[in-house]
């Protein structure tokens, strides 16, 4: 069995999707239907930068989005390939879930295109810059990291927001708890705490305003049920009717990451392969995870005719 997976912010640099496009006129007709959807030049910020606008939340969330949806859609058109015949499953971490679902058929991909336009600026707007931080925490599991948060929080937010594999978890909160879990990190047993290059503490509960946000977008958006069932972030299980989709988004906002949880359920349901699509962020994290999976990166054409080799 077969997954495909997407990755979230972080996952964005100047440069991306030109070598694609400069290949497929696909990949160009993908990237010009999300500037028309944005009413933007996001893809001459994606290839040209500068990098500091290309990283606001506003505009990497699009962009990481369109670039790994460009990807997809060339394997499919020129390989002549349906998703739903190729894959069991599609998952994606935090904003990737919105391309797991547009891949997937239940968006398209104008409406995903201006659903992460409003999530990016929302969120963005939902926390004060400078009040809230995020920081990775190095050799940390689960019940570590829960403890740490919990002791560094002192009456304000302090909560893991990613569970990202075995050896890495993220906190998010108020900056001040923060960064007295980083000081903390060692008497928890913790290799090292990281202060992240982040603008906004995403997946807390200070994202209550960029939830409110979505469930309203959500609500006026065109979701149809995918056409293979696609992994929550929040409930690290599969899902499939629309309503259910649209729930487990506005969860997803101030909710955890379950990306560890998830990899391993899909394992056990008996995936064995796993392709991203767009990045080479996820990878790493579901071999340390499921080790004996096989793990493929889809970012340029030499990748896509490699993959349609092996499907």
């Amino acid at each position: 069995m077969r997954a495909f997976i997407f990755p979230g912010q972080g996952s964005q640099s100047v440069g991306m999707g030109k070598a694609l496009a400069d290949a497929s006129p696909v990949a160009r007709e993908i990237f010009q239907e999300v500037d028309e959807a944005l009413g933007q030049h996001l893809f001459r910020l994606m290839t040209e930068g500068p990098e500091s606008d290309l990283t606001l939340t506003e505009n990497a969330q699009p962009a990481i989005m369109a670039n790994a949806i460009a990807t997809l859609r060339v394997l499919e058109r020129e390989g002549n390939v349906r998703l739903s015949e190729k894959a069991d499953f599609v998952a994606g971490h935090s904003l990737g879930e919105y391309t797991a679902l547009c891949a997937a058929g239940a968006l398209d991909i104008a409406t995903t295109a201006r659903l992460l336009k409003t999530r990016g600026r929302a969120m963005q707007a939902a926390v004060p810059v400078g009040e809230g931080a995020m920081a990775a925490l190095l050799g940390a599991d689960i019940e570590k990291a829960e403890a740490l948060a919990a002791a560094a929080a002192e009456g304000e937010v302090c909560q893991v927001a990613n569970d990202n594999d075995p050896g890495q978890v993220v906190i998010s909160g108020h900056r001040a708890a923060i960064e007295r879990a980083i000081a903390l990190v060692k008497e928890h047993g913790i290799k090292r705490g990281v202060l992240l290059p982040v603008s906004a503490p995403f997946h807390c509960v200070l994202m209550q305003p960029a939830a409110d946000v979505m469930a309203q977008a959500l609500a006026g958006a065109p979701l149809s049920a995918p056409v293979v069932p696609v992994y929550a972030n929040v409930l690290a299980a599969p899902i499939a009717a629309p309503d259910e989709v649209r729930a487990r988004l506005v969860e997803q906002v101030t909710g955890r990451v379950r990306w560890r949880e998830s990899v391993a359920a899909m394992t056990e349901g008996g995936v064995t392969q796993f392709v991203e699509f767009g990045g080479k962020v996820l990878g790493p994290m579901v071999k340390r995870i499921s080790p004996d999976a096989t793990v493929t990166s889809v970012i340029s054409m030499d990748d896509i005719e490699a993959l349609l080799a092996g499907l």
